[in-house]
């Protein structure tokens, strides 16, 4: 097998994108540098990286991250969430059956439920699983010892993690949005994988328009392809991403079709606020909790929402973006 075919080179899976050790992953240099120290110095011990916990808005990297350390480290990965989790005896097969300084990967771990987190603490801290077999005056506890192993765990919500857990983690990085630039070489590198032809003003612009997220940017990238690969030539410039990005609704600040109606909902219907955010949600047909996780925290980072102690509040530059009068 060549991986070809008569049609032509066989399609790139989207997972390729992702970056596969530190050298290649872009932005967050801070947190990058430090790790490096921590995976490096793990190697001299011959240790198992300490816990750690990754923390900041989806599609930062936090997933590629713990994917990059165990690459770096040479050990495997098992990647699971915290809804996953629902019994405590499902992370105890998990974690019997890690390898020595294997990492075990948990996504949202802010959602694992209280009585299987209670089953992590003496294995983060000893290396050591207590079961407790059969119920009433017949149980008793089993103690079964476990290969040392780092759990990487990502959250979205730090405030939700129970300071037991959080305090347990000897290593706490935040992962912070994106600038345009970053961004823009975000778009570059995938455009290569992708045999994408993109010019420097192009890659800039889909950045620019990316919310701060790779992820975000990733996505628009392979959309913005398909308008330059049917309205073009293929090559994406700065007016074929303006273009295909205008079609796609997204505007010069990244804001979408639902961001905008966020906004026009609390000026039209509430005079700007403040106003709580279930009754924002309910006007804007939307789970509170996406309003929370996906489109709040981009808008107070540009400076078009405000939280109050009395609720939300659009803020002059909201009006002034909207076009509408304050």
């Amino acid at each position: 097998m060549t991986g070809h075919s008569a049609d032509g080179p066989a399609p790139i899976p989207d997972e390729s994108i992702r970056p596969r050790s530190l050298t290649d992953f872009i932005g967050q240099d801070e947190l990058r540098a430090n790790l490096r120290v921590y995976l490096d110095a793990a190697r001299e011990r011959g240790k198992a990286l300490d816990h750690t916990l990754f923390y900041g808005n989806p599609g930062l990297g936090k997933t590629t991250l713990a994917q990059i350390m165990a690459s770096e480290l040479g050990v495997n990965i098992i990647c699971t969430s915290g809804p996953v989790l629902e019994r405590s005896g499902d992370l105890a097969a998990i974690l019997t059956n890690l390898g020595r300084h294997d990492i075990l990967f948990v996504d949202e771990i802010h959602r694992m439920p209280i009585v299987v987190e209670e089953v992590l603490y003496p294995a983060m801290e000893d290396f050591k699983l207590d079961l407790v077999l059969g119920q009433g005056p017949a149980a008793r506890t089993v103690k079964i010892d476990l290969e040392s192993f780092t759990l990487v765990g990502a959250t979205t919500r730090m405030g939700l993690l129970s300071s037991p857990l959080r305090d347990r983690f000897g290593i706490v990085a935040r992962l912070e949005y994106y600038n345009p630039a970053e961004l823009a070489r975000v778009v570059r590198r995938s455009a290569a994988i992708l045999n994408v032809e993109v010019t420097e003003d192009g890659a800039l612009e889909i950045g620019r328009r990316s919310r701060g997220t790779p992820r975000i940017a990733n996505r628009l990238l392979r959309r913005v392809r398909d308008f330059a690969l049917v309205h073009g030539n293929g090559r994406i410039t700065a007016e074929q991403a303006l273009h295909a990005l205008a079609r796609m609704d997204v505007d010069e600040n990244g804001l979408d079709q639902m961001d905008r109606k966020l906004l026009t909902v609390l000026i039209e219907h509430y005079d700007g606020g403040p106003v709580g955010i279930k009754t924002l949600a309910t006007a804007c047909s939307e789970d509170v909790r996406t309003l929370e996780d996906i489109y709040e925290p981009y808008l107070i980072q540009c400076g078009f929402l405000k939280r109050t102690p009395r609720g939300r509040m659009a803020t002059g530059k909201a009006y002034a973006h909207l076009k509408m009068l304050t």
